[in-house]
């Protein structure tokens, strides 16, 4: 497909499909399913995609799915479009025709939207396959349980990614107008991990602390001191963050208690630092309390790795936008401390996500994600597509090599704040065979 005829075909795609993919969508919204319960979901897509001539392959857990399009060479480039299908236990207060119907789950961050975006893009791609203008792979990634999360985890460990050279997402954001995209080199959201102290000692009377070992005060010196001393043991542009929720010791005011609990978050922006993190505070930790003579245990629970987009990945998301929605679309994304499991994607292979406006132009409303009141301007959907496509197009059809796509995207006031940039990703890619063949169920 010749890059002027892009836009023109997408045009007339969506004026075909747009009303469908907008009533998809609202499908989703009044039947959201949480993680690992997507079956409904699941089905849906599954079924859209096999009309289309697709054959899908669910996730051996029974939710999500993967489904190849094109590629019927061994050596054509292959990139892989990931869209997130889960809800959110939250309940929906919109007086809106598609509010959900199921009880205290609602679709509050955007991810129907995600997956009818991928939907339409999907049977765009099959089509532009069927006329022989793919010149390469495209797998989609349906994946469940995002907000859990796992199911990254899950498609990484089928294979889900096996071959691909480059993975690509999108999230709404209800801060930018319909029609805006952003995006950013560099970490985009960051690591979210959970860590739970436990100081102990011997206890005793709050007359004789000398006689005992002051567990209270000891907790609180790990509580001020711990902050403080990471601040100085990592460099300040990781954006590590450790920040308490959670404190609590002792029953009686005369009493030093034998045992004490804090808790609290881990964020951070920076890979090198979110992996040295667990050990550097056990360290620091062990020797704020054996310095009051208490024993201290600590619980590190792993969430998601900050989400790095690589530079000349983020530069084809941006060369793709300005080609089917013209200059001035692409926005720089700020970066956020909330975490996405898209991360582990990049942890494997390189690859981008950026921000889809959802605002309706000239909207005074101050909806955000996760809130009861979520919902969107939904020609959104119609810019994740173009969008969508025109990266798959991009990174697959590529004549002049990376290079020139970074040229065609400009300069970095294309695609946000340079930050850390990773030119290409860590980690290994997980292989291992492409699940089974999806068996379809009748009825939605």
């Amino acid at each position: 497909m010749a890059e002027s005829d892009l836009a023109g075909e997408l045009d007339a795609f969506l004026a075909g499909h747009q009303h469908e993919l907008i009533e998809f969508r609202r499908d989703l919204h009044a039947h959201p399913e949480v993680g690992y319960s997507e079956h409904r979901t699941t089905r849906r897509i599954a079924l859209r995609l096999e009309a289309a001539g697709l054959r899908p392959a669910v996730l051996p857990k029974g939710t999500g799915l993967i489904v190849d399009i094109g590629g019927s060479l061994d050596d054509a480039p292959a990139v892989a479009l990931r869209a997130d299908i889960d809800a959110l236990p939250i309940v929906d207060e919109k007086n809106v025709p598609y509010r959900s119907l199921n009880a205290g789950v609602c679709h509050a961050c955007g991810h129907d939207v995600h997956t009818s975006v991928m939907l339409g893009t999907g049977l765009f791609l099959a089509r532009a396959a069927a006329a022989g203008a793919l010149p390469g792979k495209v797998r989609l990634i349906f994946q469940p349980a995002e907000e859990v999360p796992g199911g990254a985890l899950d498609v990484l460990a089928a294979g889900g990614i096996s071959s691909v050279d480059r993975v690509f997402a999108l999230h709404c954001d209800p801060k930018l107008e319909v029609g805006k995209i952003g995006t950013r080199i560099g970490p985009i959201t960051a690591a979210c991990d959970k860590i739970k102290v436990h100081l102990s000692g011997p206890g005793g009377h709050t007359a004789r602390p000398h006689l005992t070992a002051d567990l209270v005060f000891a907790l609180a010196k790990v509580i001020t001191e711990l902050p403080a001393a990471l601040s100085r043991r990592i460099d300040p542009r990781s954006g590590l963050s450790l920040v308490w929720g959670q404190v609590s010791a002792g029953s009686a005011s005369n009493a030093i208690p034998d045992s004490g609990v804090a808790e609290g978050t881990v964020r951070c922006l920076d890979d090198s630092a979110w992996h040295a993190a667990p050990e550097m505070l056990k360290d620091l930790i062990e020797s704020v309390a054996s310095a009051y003579g208490v024993t201290a245990d600590l619980t590190y629970l792993r969430s998601v790795p900050p989400a790095v987009n690589e530079s000349v990945s983020t530069a084809m998301v941006s060369a793709a936008a300005e080609r089917v929605l013209g200059p001035g679309a692409n926005t720089p994304a700020p970066q956020s401390l909330g975490g996405e499991d898209f991360a582990w994607y990049l942890e494997s292979v390189p690859g981008s996500l950026f921000r889809l406006g959802t605002r309706r132009p000239g909207s005074v409303d101050e909806f955000d994600i996760h809130q009861p009141m979520f919902d969107v301007d939904e020609r959104c959907i119609g810019v994740g597509v173009k969008v969508m496509a025109a990266t798959a197009m991009t990174a697959i059809g590529s004549k002049h090599g990376p290079d020139s796509v970074i040229a065609e995207a400009g300069t970095a006031d294309h695609v946000g704040s340079l930050g850390s940039v990773r030119a290409s990703a860590d980690g290994v890619t997980l292989a291992g065979p492409l699940l089974a063949s999806y068996s379809p169920v009748a009825g939605p």
